[in-house]
């Protein structure tokens, strides 16, 4: 048990001059009666009145106690638990350029990706995670993490039009080595998801497999888009939305090239089965030995003590001004 604002316990020392005050009003206040014997007294037993007189004072004492434990916030010790689990670090490297709102994949090419990558981060519960986005250029949105709530947060706020237009494979492949090659894990791997062919970017997509090659990176390349043509929803004089058939280009060579040149494999999805099937297919690869720091969260106790402390102050009074009130 640990306390949020401990410094709130040094009021209980209060408490030490209001049971001295209590002690020291109580002797100067004794009735006094003369009498001349109090032979007929000696026998007489005391009533239950007499033992509890002190009650009401007992309980106000308690439930100010009370009170203030509950102001200092007792919680349960929050701790850090280190374990060892087996886990790999991996980057998904997605692609959100224009093109992924091609409707082959349902609803289109991006949100069947973002939902299958998120059935895919909740099945890895025990590795380190994080997300790089790529068109034009890339940024990483999530560094490794194995926070998979805050993960799947960030996946879902992913959109076209986040970033310039266009496919720069290269330079999101790139991004993501960035992140990973410091990691200390023995097995390190990048799931590149795109539907073109390499049109931005100062990094051409073999330069940044070599380099993930150097670092020890599996680059696992995957190609969304149906064969031959798609349909994609463009944008029509007054606002409107109108579905037209366009080809699909995916520069598959590379792709494979990619795969080839860092160990992964390369997959073509040309509907959202497909998709979910090779992501299946990756999350059988091997895993390897990580620590990891499991935290438990704090849980407030101050309720139940201020609820004890008003029980206490609300007896104290029943008992004060009913079977124990005092007469002058």
């Amino acid at each position: 048990m640990i306390f949020a604002n401990p410094l709130y316990l040094l009021l209980l020392l209060l408490l030490i001059p209001m049971i001295a005050w209590y002690i020291y009003k109580l002797r100067k206040s004794q009735a006094s009666l003369r009498m001349s014997s109090l032979e007929g007294f000696e026998k007489a037993p005391n009533t239950l009145k007499v033992y509890l007189r002190h009650l009401p004072f007992v309980l106000r004492i308690i439930a100010l106690a009370l009170l203030i434990i509950a102001m200092a916030r007792p919680q349960t010790t929050n701790s850090w638990n280190t374990s060892t689990t087996e886990g790999i670090d991996i980057m998904l490297d997605l692609d959100i350029s224009s093109s992924m709102l091609a409707m082959d994949l349902k609803p289109n090419r991006l949100d069947a990706a973002k939902d299958v990558a998120a059935s895919f981060i909740n099945g890895r519960q025990t590795d380190n995670i994080g997300l790089v986005v790529f068109a034009g250029e890339s940024f990483t949105q999530c560094p490794l993490t194995t926070d998979h709530a805050v993960l799947l947060n960030l996946l879902q706020q992913v959109q076209c039009g986040m970033i310039e237009d266009g496919t720069a494979i290269g330079h999101g492949l790139a991004t993501a080595v960035v992140r990973l090659k410091d990691s200390k894990a023995k097995s390190k791997v990048i799931i590149l998801l795109t539907d073109g062919t390499n049109n931005r970017g100062e990094i051409a997509p073999l330069t940044a497999a070599e380099i993930a090659k150097t670092y020890g990176i599996r680059v696992y390349t995957i190609a969304v888009g149906t064969m031959g043509e798609a349909p994609y929803p463009m944008q029509a004089p007054g606002g409107s939305v109108q579905v037209v058939m366009q080809k699909v280009e995916i520069d598959e060579a590379t792709l494979t090239k990619i795969a080839q040149t860092t160990g992964g494999l390369y997959y073509r999805a040309t509907n959202t089965a497909a998709l979910k099937e090779i992501y299946k297919e990756i999350d059988q690869m091997e895993k390897t030995k990580m620590s990891v720091q499991e935290y438990s969260k704090r849980d407030e106790k101050y309720a139940v003590f201020a609820m004890f402390a008003f029980l206490a102050f609300i007896l104290e009074l029943l008992l004060r001004y009913t079977v124990l009130k005092n007469i002058p």
